[in-house]
Parts: C-alpha cells; sequence; structure tokens
C-alpha cells in the first residue's frame, strides 16, 4: 500500500470520514460500495428549472442567434425606409422617437433575462465541475488501488521466483552475510 494511501486510511480511522467534505465524503462512499461516478446531473438540472428560467434561456438564445439579428435589421430597415417614404404620414417621422422607445424598451427588458440565463448558466456549470471533481477523485483513487494491486502481485511474483531459485540451488536458508 503506498504512504500516501496508508496516511489516508489511517486518517479516516482515526478522526472519520464526517471532516471530509460532502463530495469527497460521497466520493469515498461510492468506491466503498463500488457504485459508479457518474450520473446523469444535467438532467436532474434540466428537471428543476422553473418555467421562468426556462423562457429566459429561450430569450437569450433567441436573443444571441443570427436569424434574431437579421429579422430584427430588417424590421429596423423596413421601419426606418417606410417612414421616410411616407415623409407627411409617417407615423414615427425623423428622428424615429418611437423607434429609439422601442429599442430602449427591448433592451431593457432583454438584458435581465439574458443575465438571469448566464447566472443559471454559471450554476450549471458550476454543478458540471463539482460533478467532474467527483469523477476524477474516484479514478484517482481507484488507479491508486489499481497500482497497489499491481504491487502486491509483483512482490508475491518475485516471492515466488525467490523460493523456486532456491529451491533449485538446495538453499533452506537464506545465507549469511
Amino acid at each position: 500500500m503506498s504512504e500516501t494511501i496508508r496516511r489516508l486510511a489511517e486518517k479516516l480511522i482515526s478522526e472519520g470520514a464526517e471532516d471530509l467534505p460532502p463530495r469527497e465524503r460521497r466520493a469515498l462512499e461510492r468506491i466503498a460500495q463500488r457504485l459508479s461516478a457518474t450520473r446523469n446531473w444535467s438532467a436532474d438540472f434540466d428537471e428543476r428549472l422553473t418555467i421562468g428560467q426556462r423562457v429566459a434561456d429561450q430569450v437569450a438564445y433567441w436573443g444571441g442567434s443570427w436569424p434574431f439579428i437579421l429579422l430584427f435589421a430588417g424590421v429596423m430597415v423596413l421601419w426606418i425606409g417606410f417612414n421616410i417614404a411616407a415623409a407627411a404620414k409617417a407615423f414615427d417621422p425623423y428622428p424615429f422617437i418611437l423607434l429609439n422607445l422601442v429599442l430602449s424598451t427591448l433592451a431593457a427588458i432583454q438584458a435581465p433575462i439574458i443575465m438571469m440565463s448566464q447566472n443559471r448558466q454559471a450554476a450549471r456549470d458550476r454543478i458540471q465541475a463539482l460533478h467532474d471533481y467527483e469523477v476524477n477523485l474516484k479514478a484517482e483513487l481507484e488507479i491508486m488501488a489499481l497500482h497497489d494491486k499491481l504491487d502486491r502481485a509483483r512482490i508475491e511474483e518475485l516471492g515466488d521466483a525467490i523460493r523456486r531459485i532456491e529451491a533449485k540451488l538446495g538453499m533452506s536458508q537464506p545465507p549469511l552475510q
């Protein structure tokens, strides 16, 4: 057993796992129970979204897309073009004060909605990072356990080889130095 594993085991025996952070304790429990560290955390996260969060995600998705930008640019060109062409009968004559009001209102509504979506995405990224940490911790502990098993197997193999050599040489006792 490697010294690191021995120290961890001694710490766990003397202090217990209660002092460990919850994520490390959960990873150790999964190792002890031989459970997989992988799970579909994304689906669990998405199931708990409120309607407002789903709407915020859709607004952010649509508002940050090329179709929206092109459609919005087209509407603005039509708005300005119609009001310039209509001149005296324009519903929003130059300097397009109604257009400015519409744009300001759209920005005032759209910006906080997009920020809500970004905050939720940041929370999702934190959950993913914590899940990745759990998986990496479990993988690291499993790799250390495999190294320990290989080391023990190699020591046993070498011990058997030494015993066979001693038997062939007729040595029952190791030579004195």
